[in-house]
């Protein structure tokens, strides 16, 4: 657990939005503006409730993988890498509205995550299918 920094405090759901991604490169973010950290939301065709416990058993699926916070439309993870114990703050929120969940994937320390972070989404997304 040597490289694994404090918790964000900044974390959650703040008036429809997760928190915005810092200017370093090891984030992205489905409400983010900018090319660099934005990724699509996830999409689903079940039920908001089916698409969110789809979402944490594929979570739970994952190695080195804790769910920290979990409410009906906003689900927490903390993802820990194999090699160092970086730790990655994962956020997921249910919006009901646009029948999607947005998300947030930041690495806590350091300055690239040599595209981890994108990575596990897009594995998420290919399993939420």
């Amino acid at each position: 657990m040597v490289f694994a920094g404090k918790r964000p405090n900044n974390l959650g759901v703040n008036n429809g939005k997760l928190a915005s991604c810092p200017n370093s490169p090891n984030c992205v973010s489905s409400q983010s503006a900018d090319a660099t950290h934005k990724i699509a939301p996830l999409t689903f065709t079940s039920t908001p409730q089916e698409a969110m416990a789809n979402l944490k058993k594929i979570i739970q699926s994952l190695p080195r993988t804790k769910i920290i916070t979990e409410s009906k439309d906003y689900l927490y993870a903390e993802f820990k890498s194999a090699l160092l114990g970086f730790v990655d703050d994962v956020e997921f929120y249910l919006d009901r509205n646009a029948k999607v969940i947005q998300l947030r994937s930041a690495s806590r320390l350091g300055q690239s995550d040599l595209g981890v972070n994108r990575q596990r989404i897009e594995t998420i997304r290919a399993k939420l299918k």
